[in-house]
């Protein structure tokens, strides 16, 4: 697995309501959790486990243009995810899981191709609002470079009984692509071998 850097973390337990607002944050969800990192989408399968472990809510989540390897500022990163709570405890608590989740989620190195095939076994609220799915339900969550991408994505989907809840059509901001898709546990997972394997096919012979 390629590690995830964790570039900073910040905590406010009491933001200003017009930063709330203005972010979207629900009413007397003040105290605010936030942090960049190198990988966006390891960051939201992390933010997505803060919601399962802690009274919190995903107000924020975006990705940079370019990547992190074209970062604006050290800090920077590829991603910024903002947790809400109602107590500042709460906002902890959220940030600790998805801080821990990012020790154990991440992109894999298929002959010098990063590839991310994971599967959620429960999404909690995040997740499950991209997805268009309940709370709990089981995902893959697809990406790759975008070719690459685009041809796992149709092993994936023939693979096993899923349905495709959202494709990140490429470029995405950081210029991979890649999908959502949503079925039972082992589905997902036999979903999540298939992109994987198709992936280090194109590695190993990008020209047919």
């Amino acid at each position: 697995m390629i590690p995830v850097k964790v570039l900073s973390v910040r905590y406010l337990a009491n933001a200003s309501g017009e930063l709330c607002r203005g972010l979207g944050v629900p009413e007397g969800f003040s105290s605010l959790a936030m942090l960049t990192t190198d990988c966006d989408d390891a960051t939201y399968i992390a933010l997505d486990a803060a919601t399962k472990a802690a009274e919190v809510e995903v107000v924020y989540g975006r990705s940079f243009y370019a990547g992190a390897a074209n970062a604006s500022t050290p800090n920077a990163g590829e991603v910024i995810g903002i947790l809400a709570a109602r107590t500042p405890g709460a906002a902890r608590s959220g940030m600790e899981a998805a801080l821990a989740t990012l020790n154990r989620v991440g992109f894999e190195d298929l002959g010098g191709v990063p590839c991310l095939a994971h599967t959620v076994s429960s999404v909690g609220s995040f997740l499950a609002a991209e997805a268009g799915v309940p709370v709990g339900s089981a995902i893959a969550y697809l990406i790759a470079p975008p070719l690459e991408a685009m041809y796992a994505m149709d092993a994936a989907l023939k693979a096993a009984e899923v349905k495709l809840c959202k494709l990140y059509a490429p470029p995405s901001e950081t210029n991979f692509g890649g999908g959502l898709l949503s079925g039972t546990q082992s589905a997902c997972e036999a979903a999540c071998a298939a992109f994987r394997e198709r992936v280090a096919e194109v590695a190993a012979q990008p020209r047919e």
